[in-house]
């Protein structure tokens, strides 16, 4: 497994920004209620982020040494699997965010604080999820057996 590219989540980025202001302005022309995330969602995004590092920091742990016990492979291969899909998702999601905001802010009628702050906390919460991602899965990789190699190694998915 490869560690994650920044383009694709670039890709994944402006694909849900795209897809997301298509959709709302095919609900603003049809006459139909614009689809907002709630605030729950912004919660479990923290809260799936949180979740993704500390499921981390064990396997971390065996690849810098300073646990001697053995941690099953299978462990190591889902939290980096895991961390993989959280920062997709994640793109996917701060997409969804980038796209809601400008729809909002480009409508010529203001929209309200409460619309607005939906938005933006999406925003936010989606980037702590791509954020936490992408430390989760570092903390999955092992270091290269070469100190001069400039790739980087595997995950730890041989710990």
């Amino acid at each position: 497994m490869k560690r994650t590219r920044v383009g694709v989540i670039l890709g994944f980025g402006v694909a849900g920004a795209a897809l997301t202001y298509l959709v709302e302005l095919l609900l603003q022309v049809t006459g139909r209620a614009s689809v907002l995330p709630p605030y729950s969602l912004s919660i479990t995004l923290i809260a799936v982020a949180v979740l993704v590092v500390l499921l981390a920091i064990p396997v971390r742990r065996r690849v810098t040494g300073k646990r001697k016990e053995p941690l099953s492979p299978f462990y190591s291969l889902r939290v980096a699997v895991l961390a993989k899909s959280s920062s997709h998702v994640g793109a996917l999601l701060l997409g969804l965010g980038i796209g809601l905001t400008v729809f909002l802010i480009a409508r010529p009628i203001a929209p309200g604080w409460d619309l607005l702050g939906r938005a933006i906390a999406d925003l936010i919460s989606a980037a702590i999820l791509v954020a936490a991602g992408l430390i989760a899965e570092r903390m999955c990789t092992l270091p290269p057996d070469d100190p001069e190699q400039e790739s980087v190694g595997d995950p730890a998915s041989r710990a």
